[in-house]
């Protein structure tokens, strides 16, 4: 899943996304990427064929795919109410719509992310909500969404990590790096949102920073961080004051059901590792789906799962076929259910416009 949206520079007009030459090349090789990642890179990098993987993925009996699917549906709902956080005056319907709509096509394109940007303008004008309310909750949406990604390897890392005594020294040097990495990151986003003058301070570093690649370039020359910094959290303040705690629980609900869909599937199809390793790989391929150079980070989320979970000792083939199936449950499965949205939203905008 994608969060609609994201930070947007100039929150007032929303910039087009002009199909150049340029972004069809773009979308082409991310998508050709994404395939050959699948097709040979799953089976390759766990050294197992499609045959196997195959054989793994039909001992699920099918009536289990569909409550799979349905645990997926219950974990969009709960984005929903981070959505609605974010946007006062927006139903968990609508909030629904917009998400399954932006989803899609993120899922579609190697960085649809514009174009769900676009989409989610249009969709939020038609219901009555200005612009600088919708760049708003893709604004605060988006740091939630940066926020729970770093977090997510974080609690992983210390799952791995404490009481593990079979882990190696170089894997457990890593981990408390990586944990301590992630917590400042985490830090460092908390103290911007929740003090003015910790903004100001995080903005200033940046600033002397960046000021010299700055100076090399004539179009970033009067661009200042520290401004930039202060204009955001004047945006998202009074949104997160109110809204934190709704859209901090759709959050722990949208991932909280997905990792026990991804626990469930790795167990119907015959991978027992612990819970924290199975944490662990979850973590990673969330963090990964940020990855533009895929639709959805398509490919590289599923072969960065399968190396760690082989690596931790699952069976090949029925590691690859859990992680596969969990992307056609999570990932392939919200296209056509992105259609059934844009069919939504087309007749709930045919009622405005009637009704007006």
């Amino acid at each position: 899943m994608s969060q609609p949206g994201g930070i947007v520079l100039d929150p007032q007009q929303p910039q087009p996304t002009a199909w150049t030459w340029r972004r069809i090349l773009q979308a082409v090789l991310g998508i050709g990427l994404a395939v050959v990642l699948i097709v040979w890179g799953l089976p390759h990098f766990a050294k197992t064929s499609w045959a196997d993987i195959w054989s793994s993925i039909q001992v699920v009996p099918w009536w289990h795919v569909l409550a799979f699917q349905g645990l997926m549906l219950a974990g969009l709902y709960s984005y929903t109410f981070t959505l609605t956080g974010a946007m006062p005056g927006l139903s968990h319907w609508r909030a629904l719509i917009l998400n399954l709509c932006g989803s899609s096509v993120s899922n579609l394109l190697p960085g649809g992310g514009a174009v769900g940007l676009a989409a989610t303008y249009a969709m939020c004008r038609s219901w009555g909500f200005t612009n600088r309310a919708t760049s708003t909750m893709a604004i605060v949406t988006g740091v939630w969404n940066v926020l729970s990604r770093i977090a997510l390897p974080v609690v992983a890392i210390v799952a791995l990590w404490w009481g593990n005594d079979q882990l190696p020294a170089p894997l457990r040097d890593a981990a408390v790096g990586g944990m301590i990495t992630g917590a400042i990151i985490i830090g460092v986003l908390v103290a911007v949102i929740a003090s003015e003058r910790q903004a100001q301070r995080v903005g200033r570093f940046f600033d002397r920073l960046l000021r010299p690649l700055f100076r090399r370039s004539k179009r970033t020359a009067t661009m200042s961080v520290d401004q930039l910094v202060r204009e955001l959290r004047a945006r998202i303040t009074d949104t997160v004051r109110t809204g934190w705690l709704q859209m901090t629980l759709g959050m722990f609900g949208f991932f909280g059901l997905y990792y026990a869909l991804f626990v469930l599937i790795m167990r119907d199809v015959g991978v027992a590792l612990p819970l924290g390793m199975l944490f662990a790989a979850y973590a990673i391929g969330r963090l990964l789906t940020a990855v533009g150079i895929t639709p959805g980070g398509l490919g590289v989320t599923e072969s960065a799962t399968v190396i760690a979970l082989v690596g931790w000792g699952a069976p090949p083939a029925q590691a690859t076929a859990g992680v596969v199936l969990f992307s056609v449950v999570t990932h392939l499965m919200e296209v056509p259910l992105g259609g059934l949205g844009w069919l939504a939203w087309s007749a709930t905008a045919q009622r405005r416009t009637t009704s007006v």
